[in-house]
C-alpha cells in the first residue's frame, strides 16, 4: 500500500529542473532541432500492413490516439509480459501498456486462463453471471465501495455516472478542470488536452472549448472548465453556481497531462465543497484505479469520493469499465427510471479478466514491485537530465509518472495553461522519437504518462537508463 507519505519521501530534489542561474543552466548544451522528426526505419512488413489497414480504416486505425503519421504509425504483431513486438519482429520495452491497462503484463498467464476457462461456458447471457459477482465482491472489497455497476469502457463510466449525478441532484451542469480527460463522448469533450490554450479566454472567466467538430454547441452551456489546483476559482465558482452544479468531475492526477498532482489539499477542498452544497463528486479514476495502490487514488491521498469510475488496470487490457460508490448514489440507479446498462455490460471474458486480474493483486507484490521499479525509472531519467543541463521535472508517482522536458529552468506546472507554457515540445518529441528507434516505447506526446507494469524487470529499467542516456547525449550534441 503506497500513500502521499512514499512520495513526499521520494529524493524529490533530485526530480525537479537544475535551478535558474546553476552550472547546469548556465551551461546547457544547444538543442538539436527535433519537430516532425521520424524514426530512421527499416521496415519491410510494417508498410504493407499499414496499406491494408488504411484501404479498410480511417487514416489505418481504430482511435486517432494511434495515428502518428504515415511514416511512424505501428503495427504491432504480439506482446509478452513487459513488451511487445512489431510485424518487422522489432522488440520494445512498453511503456505506454495500452494507454495503461497492461497492469500485470501483456498475456499475463493467470488472466489468460482464467478467461479461457470461463469462455468454455459461454460469453454473453444478459444475465447476471457469477464471474461478474466475483469481480464486483473484489472490487468492493479493495475500494470500500458499497456497489459496483459494470461498463465496456472509461468512456461509458463516465457518461453514466454523470447521469446518475444529475438525476441523484435534479441539476444539469458539472465542473471539470481543463486539462482533463474524461472520455469520448460530447458531455466531457471540452478543455481537453487536445484544446489549444489560446481559445480557452481569461484564466478567471474561462471558455469551454470543443476538443472535436461534431459537438452540439448547446453542451457548452452544461458544462464549467476551472483550472486544475486552482482553489479560488474553484471556491468562488461553487459559491455563486452551487445551486446549479450536479457534479465535480476530478482526475486525481492529470492522467493525460504528465501525472501533474494534486496540490495539497485539492482534493480535500473539493470533497469539502460537494458536501456543503450538495455536488456530487465523482473521482475519475479510470486511469489510477487499480494502478497506484490497491484502493486507487481513494487509498493513495485519503479522500472518498462519492462515485468513482475505473477502467484500463482493472482488466489488465480486456475491455472493461465500472462504476462505483456509496449506496446513496449508486441506488439512484433504478430500472425505468434512472438508466444504466448495455448488451455487453459483465460480458463473461471481461468480469472474469477483471477477477483474475484482481486476484493476483491481492495475493502478489504487484504495487511494491512496480513501485521499485517506478522510483528506479523516475531518479534514473532525473539523473540523466541534470547531467545534460536540461531543464525539466519528473511527475507522478512510480507507476504513473510524467517527464515534462521545459524550455526553461522553473517549478513543475500545476495546471493544463502552465504546462502548455513550460514544455519544450522539440526536445521532448527528439527524446521519444530516438527512444523508440532503440527498443524503448513511452508515448511520443509528453502529457502521456510512461506506465509500468509487474512484468518489467530490474534488467529492464537498466536496459531502459542506458537508452535515454545515449539518447539525450545524441539529441543535446
Amino acid at each position: 500500500m503506497f500513500t502521499q507519505e512514499f512520495v513526499n519521501n521520494l529524493p524529490m530534489e533530485s526530480l525537479v529542473t537544475p535551478a535558474a542561474g546553476s552550472m547546469a543552466d548556465a551551461n546547457a548544451p544547444a538543442m538539436a532541432p527535433a519537430g516532425g522528426a521520424s524514426v530512421a526505419r527499416e521496415h519491410t512488413q510494417r508498410d504493407a500492413w499499414f496499406d491494408r489497414a488504411k484501404a479498410v480504416m480511417p487514416w489505418g486505425v481504430s482511435s486517432n490516439f494511434r495515428y502518428w503519421g504515415q511514416a511512424d504509425t505501428q503495427v504491432v504483431a504480439r506482446g509478452k509480459g513487459a513488451y511487445i513486438w512489431d510485424v518487422d519482429g522489432k522488440r520494445y520495452i512498453d511503456y505506454r501498456l495500452g494507454f495503461g491497462p497492461v497492469i500485470l503484463g501483456h498475456a499475463h498467464d493467470a488472466v489468460m486462463q482464467a478467461v479461457a476457462e470461463a469462455m468454455r461456458d459461454g460469453n454473453t447471457f444478459a444475465l447476471t453471471n457469477v464471474h461478474e459477482i466475483e469481480a464486483a465482491e473484489r472490487i468492493c472489497r479493495m475500494t470500500g465501495a458499497d456497489k459496483v455497476r459494470f461498463t465496456n469502457s472509461g468512456s461509458e463510466s463516465t457518461q453514466h455516472a454523470l447521469r446518475i449525478a444529475r438525476a441523484h441532484t435534479g441539476r444539469e451542469k458539472f465542473i471539470k478542470f481543463e486539462g482533463c480527460y474524461h472520455g469520448a463522448h460530447d458531455a466531457v469533450m471540452w478543455s481537453t488536452p487536445s484544446s489549444p490554450v489560446s481559445a480557452m479566454g481569461s484564466r478567471r472567466n474561462p471558455i469551454p472549448v470543443a476538443t472535436s467538430s461534431g459537438i452540439p454547441h448547446h453542451v457548452r452551456e452544461l458544462v464549467i472548465p476551472l483550472p486544475f489546483n486552482d482553489f479560488e476559482m474553484l471556491e468562488r465558482t461553487v459559491k455563486d453556481k452551487g445551486h446549479e452544479i450536479a457534479a465535480i468531475f476530478v482526475e486525481p492526477m492529470m492522467g493525460n497531462l504528465a501525472s501533474i498532482m494534486p496540490a495539497r489539499g485539492w482534493l480535500e477542498c473539493i470533497r469539502r465543497l460537494c458536501d456543503e452544497h450538495g455536488i456530487v463528486m465523482i473521482m475519475d479514476e479510470v486511469k489510477t484505479g487499480f494502478r497506484i495502490a490497491p484502493g486507487g487514488a481513494q487509498q493513495f491521498f485519503g479522500v472518498r469520493a462519492d462515485m468513482v469510475t475505473y477502467a484500463k488496470a482493472l482488466g489488465n487490457g480486456f475491455p472493461i469499465g465500472a462504476i462505483a460508490g456509496k449506496d446513496e448514489f449508486m441506488m439512484t440507479i433504478e430500472p425505468g427510471a434512472v438508466g444504466q446498462g448495455g448488451t455487453y455490460c459483465g460480458n463473461v471474458v471481461s468480469v472474469a479478466a477483471a477477477s483474475a486480474t484482481l486476484g493476483v493483486m491481492e495475493s502478489e507484490p504487484v504495487f511494491e514491485t512496480i513501485n521499485a521499479r517506478g522510483t528506479r525509472l523516475m531518479v534514473g531519467i532525473h539523473s540523466i537530465l541534470n547531467r545534460y543541463g536540461i531543464p525539466h521535472n519528473v511527475t507522478g508517482v512510480p507507476a504513473l509518472f510524467g517527464v515534462i522536458i521545459a524550455s526553461e529552468a522553473g517549478d513543475a506546472p500545476r495546471d493544463y495553461r502552465a504546462a502548455a507554457k513550460y514544455s519544450n515540445d522539440a526536445l521532448s518529441s527528439a527524446i521519444t522519437t530516438g527512444l523508440r528507434a532503440r527498443g524503448v516505447m513511452p508515448d511520443p506526446e509528453y502529457a502521456e504518462p510512461w506506465f509500468l507494469c509487474y512484468a518489467l524487470s530490474d534488467q529492464d529499467v537498466d536496459e531502459t537508463l542506458d537508452v535515454y542516456d545515449d539518447v539525450v547525449a545524441a539529441v543535446t550534441r
